[in-house]
């Protein structure tokens, strides 16, 4: 069940690791020696949780935690923690080193989707403060939009892997910011992709899944990806083509199980974790883009409950190497963010 309390331990684990600087696995390209220097000096509003992209969705986690739970106990130090972070200075130096030389490609798509999805989730927030960061984001806002806006085009086919640079589970973020924000060209511009890269898709291998160090699944993200892009009726006709595999199924769990972590304390086999998580949520995405009384619902609403409970009890936070990161994708299934846009 999602109540306060659930929302309070997520909530902490964010707050754990937002200003935390040290483990960082840092993705940074030096033009010379001006640019050596500490996490915090580099990029000043997301340095902590040990990498770029799970301290954007750190603050969006508060942020959407805030929105649900506005007199919880953790609010004050999550509204703290926040104005801390996006300050008007930090994010300036943000965009200027997401905007510098040779950074074409850093957090592309994957971090650049989250700070689109802050972006989006502040904007949503009817609050003095949120407005105030809302303002102070928006130079970081813009130079993802910028650099997303150039890739998308010249992108000639998907990343279909189960990792940051999935192309499927990026697109949809994007696609439901654009829509949050009213950006129809930006909107135009990632259905266009999307219908490009998977409308003519069949026969996805699911017996692949999943590979050692995967956090997303490349078939489910791809179709939680077309049921924000087709209508009801025709996502049906499309999936039955695309994922066979529900249909022939008799029983929910023989069609998907849910994955163990061999290793919780290592950063990369931690991901497994994480896939429980993203699975659950894409599968409730799917089941929610289908027309009701479709026949496949029981077997996917099946399949996406043990994934949840697999993949909740999984968040606990004694290791760093997923409790930096995990909170996020409890509070994006549990919130229903990717189904809900409110």
């Amino acid at each position: 069940m999602f109540d306060v309390n659930s929302a309070e331990r997520f909530a902490n684990l964010a707050l754990a690791c937002i200003h935390k600087e040290y483990p960082n696995k840092i993705s940074h390209n030096l033009n010379g020696d001006a640019d050596v220097a500490p996490p915090r000096k580099l990029t000043p509003a997301f340095y902590g949780c040990y990498d770029w992209h799970s301290s954007v969705h750190g603050h969006w986690l508060m942020v959407r935690l805030i929105r649900i739970f506005p007199n919880a106990n953790f609010a004050s130090a999550a509204r703290a923690a926040l104005q801390q972070s996006l300050t008007a200075d930090n994010i300036a130096h943000e965009a200027a080193y997401l905007r510098g030389e040779g950074r074409a490609s850093f957090e592309r798509p994957y971090g650049l989707a989250w700070v689109l999805q802050l972006a989006a989730e502040l904007g949503e927030w009817d609050d003095p403060q949120a407005r105030d960061m809302v303002a102070n984001l928006r130079p970081v806002e813009q130079a993802a939009l910028d650099r997303l806006t150039d890739w998308l085009p010249k992108l000639s086919y998907p990343v279909r892997i189960g990792e940051h640079s999935q192309t499927a589970f990026a697109l949809g973020l994007m696609l439901d910011y654009a829509r949050a924000t009213g950006n129809a060209k930006f909107a135009g511009l990632v259905e266009s992709k999307a219908r490009q890269f998977y409308l003519g898709d069949k026969d996805c291998p699911l017996a692949y899944e999943p590979s050692g160090e995967d956090f997303l699944s490349p078939c489910l993200g791809e179709a939680d990806l077309m049921r924000r892009v087709l209508p009801g009726d025709e996502f049906a006709r499309w999936l039955r083509t695309f994922m066979p595999q529900i249909a022939q199924a008799r029983t929910g769990l023989a069609w998907l199980q849910p994955v163990v972590s061999p290793d919780p304390s290592d950063p990369k086999l931690a991901h497994l974790d994480g896939l429980n998580l993203s699975r659950a949520w894409m599968l409730e995405g799917i089941a929610a883009g289908l027309p009701k009384g479709d026949k496949r619902l029981p077997l996917i609403t099946a399949v996406a409950d043990a994934h949840r409970r697999a993949g909740l009890a999984a968040v606990t936070g004694e290791h760093y190497e997923g409790g930096h990161w995990l909170g996020t994708f409890a509070v994006y299934l549990v919130s229903r963010r990717g189904i809900s846009q409110k």
